[in-house]
């Protein structure tokens, strides 16, 4: 079952009381109150604080209608608020109207059909304005909630971004370090190719524009080599001497076994020549 729609009749006259009772009696979601002044229809709203609607007649004694309205927008600006005036003499009415503090006037005596219709119309009005609300609080919301993302997403590019450029640094000087050695260093991953070699492995196995990296290392080294590899096996750290370019290395290879580190290390080492403590 809906919520019943609370409606505030507000009039001196007992009986226009009693009439607009009558009036909306078919009417099963609205839930007629009334009140004889507007200082009992203020303590009404005090009371109740979910009035929907208030109607009131424009001359009451003590607080005149337009007044009570007032007094109702200050405190509850989302209630609609209806006057009711058999005088002529409106020009309240019309300022009233004009400050956006009522939302419409109604001469008495009034056409039940135009009084209920009015009310359905400004009650359909309100839940649209509400719906409306509701849907720029959710669209506050929301663009908050993605700006405090892209704050985040800012955030962690900025971070990330800072990481590969250490990443980066870090190895640019390995690669230094690397290309000063007098030894020739190979990397060569677990699929077989070579991903990692200093400026001593490029000049013993030129291999294109970027030398070794690239190539599985059975484009790259002798059979010899690569049968060292296939030794891994059976040998935890296999090695072999051999002559390249008219030198003799020392050709040793180890395996990384850490995670993300997986692949295996190739170092040739220039043999010493017989005698060479002599020379």
């Amino acid at each position: 079952m809906s919520e019943m729609i609370k409606i505030l009749c507000v009039d001196d006259e007992r009986n226009v009381l009693k009439a607009l009772r009558r009036l909306f009696m078919d009417e099963d979601d609205y839930d007629i109150m009334v009140a004889e002044s507007g200082e009992e229809g203020l303590e009404v709203l005090a009371e109740e604080k979910d009035v929907r609607l208030v109607i009131s007649d424009y001359r009451m004694p003590g607080m005149t209608g337009v007044e009570f309205l007032e007094k109702v927008y200050e405190a509850w600006p989302s209630t609609i608020r209806i006057v009711l005036s058999g005088y002529a003499d409106t020009a309240a009415v019309v300022e009233a109207i004009n400050l956006g503090q009522i939302y419409k006037f109604i001469p008495k005596p009034w056409n039940d059909e135009e009084l209920k219709t009015a009310v359905s119309t400004a009650l359909q009005h309100q839940e649209l304005q509400q719906q409306n609300n509701q849907l720029n609080a959710e669209l506050q919301q929301t663009n908050q909630q993605l700006q405090e993302m892209n704050e985040k997403l800012e955030q962690l590019v900025q971070e990330r971004t800072e990481a590969l450029e250490i990443r980066n640094r870090v190895l640019q000087v390995s690669q230094g370090v690397l290309d000063v050695l007098s030894t020739a260093v190979f990397g060569v991953d677990s699929e077989g190719m070579v991903v990692v070699c200093n400026e001593s492995a490029q000049d013993l196995f030129p291999h294109g524009i970027m030398g070794p990296l690239g190539h599985h290392r059975d484009e790259v080294f002798p059979d010899q080599i690569n049968e060292l590899f296939g030794q891994l096996e059976a040998e935890k750290n296999p090695n072999l001497r051999l002559e390249l370019q008219g030198v003799e290395f020392f050709v040793s290879i180890k395996r990384m076994l850490k995670p993300f580190e997986q692949g295996i290390v190739m170092e040739l080492i220039p043999a010493e020549p017989a005698g060479g403590a002599d020379g």
